[in-house]
């Protein structure tokens, strides 16, 4: 008789493992969906947008959506009051708003867990200079501070991501810090500086990869924030200036036209519900994952 042998079961590596837990939230699947849309929207905007965002036709002012009575098919979601196809501009304000997002987080992230790390690390007088700082930024209401830093800077996108990526990092850094002072008692990092590493290999190499996945969580949660603050200082007239398609600008340009052009402002507002809520989601979903206190036994 033939002798029957079982292999041994295959260990679920660490990426398979992270996608079991995410994907069991179907919320967060959902949004990362709607979001990798958005991506590749955003990528391919130059094929994708049927128009040209910024080119005014003259014989189509404020005309509605195709299936709206005076509609036209080559406008598919309409144009606004000086002619340019709304769909176009949508596209297009897709790459700035995640590029927006983007550059903000990677200054917040890398400034917040620099100031983490060192607040955490070396503690004393500089622990204590660091997280007063970071205090007295986190007791303004972020959109208040960001419009002030915008105000003094000056008008423009680049300004808008400086003011808000500075308002965005004390989360970063207190969060970094507080993992650190978690982490830098630990035995290996004591067996580690008795061997003779170098503070910085310390802080940089051993302790950082273990303080990751709360800056992880919270880097997702902040790139809707940078979006909607983005969103709310175009609104304002302190970001993106015009003609640029970006999509506080659109709903700044369409504040007069609401009642008797309902989709110029309509559409772009959709468009910042629907990305910061994708958003959001999979920062949930990447909460729940990553955080051990969560996970189901």
């Amino acid at each position: 008789m033939s002798e029957t042998t079982v292999s041994p079961a295959k260990p679920v590596g660490p990426l398979r493992e992270f996608w079991f837990g995410f994907s069991a939230n179907r919320g967060a699947v959902l949004g990362l969906i709607v979001f990798a849309l958005l991506v590749l929207v955003a990528i391919f905007a130059p094929l994708v947008a049927p128009h040209d965002p910024t080119h005014q036709y003259r014989d189509a002012f404020l005309t509605p959506p195709f299936w709206q009575e005076g509609g036209r098919a080559e406008f598919l979601l309409g144009t606004d009051a000086v002619g340019r196809d709304i769909l176009s501009r949508l596209i297009w304000g897709a790459r700035y708003s995640l590029y927006v997002g983007l550059l903000v987080i990677t200054i917040a992230l890398l400034c917040g867990v620099c100031l983490g790390m060192i607040a955490g690390y070396v503690g004393g007088w500089v622990d204590t200079v660091i997280m007063r700082v970071m205090d007295v930024i986190l007791a303004f209401p972020s959109l208040l501070l960001a419009l002030v830093l915008v105000a003094i800077l000056g008008p423009g996108l680049t300004n808008a991501m400086i003011a808000i990526a500075l308002v965005l990092q004390p989360h970063f850094a207190r969060l970094t810090r507080a993992a650190v002072l978690s982490e830098k008692g630990k035995d290996y990092v004591t067996a580690l500086r008795v061997a003779g590493a170098s503070p910085l290999r310390l802080m940089f190499v051993t302790i950082l990869p273990n303080c990751l996945s709360p800056v992880v969580v919270q880097a997702t949660l902040s790139f809707s924030t940078a979006i909607l603050d983005a969103a709310a200082l175009g609104f304002l007239g302190m970001g993106a200036q015009p003609p640029t398609p970006e999509w506080g600008t659109m709903l700044a340009d369409a504040r007069e036209f609401i009642l008797r052009a309902w989709w110029v402002a309509t559409f772009p507002g959709l468009a910042i519900l629907v990305t910061v809520l994708a958003i959001n989601l999979v920062g949930d979903g990447l909460r729940d994952t990553l955080d051990p206190k969560l996970k189901k036994g």
